[in-house]
C-alpha cells in the first residue's frame, strides 16, 4: 500500500512515476487544452480581483471566492498532470522559498475548503472601510486569523491534511493582503504552466 507523506503525492518513486507517465502519454493533447483554457480563466479572474476598486461586500467577497477556486483547481491540475514541471519550478526557489509557496497554496486550499460551507466570508476576509465609498481596491483587503476548525467528522489523515492547511494559512496567509497572496499563486502557477502572466501585476 502507497502511504503518501505528502498531500499531493500520487507515486511512491520516480520510477512508478515515470512508468505512469508512459502508460498514460496518449492524454497529454486532451491535459494541454484543458489546462490551457483554466489558466486562462484563472488569469481573467484573478486579473479582475487585482483590478477592482469601490465594490460592495457581495461583489468583493465572489471574485475573491471564484480566484481562490481558480488557483487551487489549476495548481491541483499541475500537480497531477505535469508533476516534474511543477516538482522543478519548485525546487529552484531553494528550500525557504519553496516551504512559503507550499504553505501559500495549502492555506488557499484550506480557504476554498472552508469559506462559504463551514464558515462565513466575512470570518476569512476583512475589507477596507466602507469599501463602496472609499474606492479601496480589493486586492487590499487582508485575509483575517481565523481559529482552528472542528474536524471530528473527518477520517484521521483527512484531519491531519486539513490542520496542515489551517496552519499554512495561518503562517502564510493571515494578515496579508488578498491581492498579495493570489498574485504570488498565479505567478507560480503561470511560471509551471510555461505560460506568461496576464492582466495581474
Amino acid at each position: 500500500m502507497f502511504a503518501p507523506r505528502r498531500e499531493h503525492a500520487r507515486f511512491c518513486s520516480a520510477r512508478c512515476r515515470i512508468a505512469w507517465n508512459r502508460q498514460h502519454a496518449s492524454d497529454h493533447p486532451a491535459q494541454s487544452a484543458a489546462l490551457g483554457w483554466s489558466i486562462t480563466a484563472m488569469q481573467e479572474t484573478t486579473g479582475r480581483l487585482i483590478r477592482a476598486s469601490g465594490w460592495d461586500l457581495a461583489d468583493g467577497y465572489a471574485v475573491i471566492s471564484e480566484a481562490v477556486w481558480w488557483v487551487t483547481m489549476v495548481d491541483a491540475t499541475l500537480v497531477r498532470y505535469q508533476p516534474d514541471t511543477y516538482n522543478s519550478c519548485l525546487a529552484r526557489q531553494g528550500p525557504a522559498r519553496r516551504r512559503v509557496t507550499e504553505d501559500i497554496f495549502a492555506g488557499l486550499r484550506f480557504v476554498r475548503n472552508q469559506m462559504g460551507y463551514h464558515a462565513d466570508h466575512a470570518d476569512f476576509i476583512a475589507p477596507a472601510e466602507s469599501p463602496a465609498m472609499t474606492g479601496a481596491p480589493v486586492a487590499t483587503w487582508r485575509w483575517r486569523p481565523v481559529p482552528e476548525p472542528a474536524l471530528e467528522v473527518l477520517a484521521p489523515r483527512a484531519q491531519d491534511w486539513e490542520i496542515a492547511r489551517y496552519r499554512a494559512y495561518q503562517a502564510q496567509l493571515a494578515g496579508r493582503p488578498i491581492g498579495d497572496v493570489i498574485s504570488e499563486a498565479t505567478a507560480f502557477l503561470c511560471l509551471a504552466a510555461g505560460t506568461s502572466r496576464r492582466g495581474v501585476s
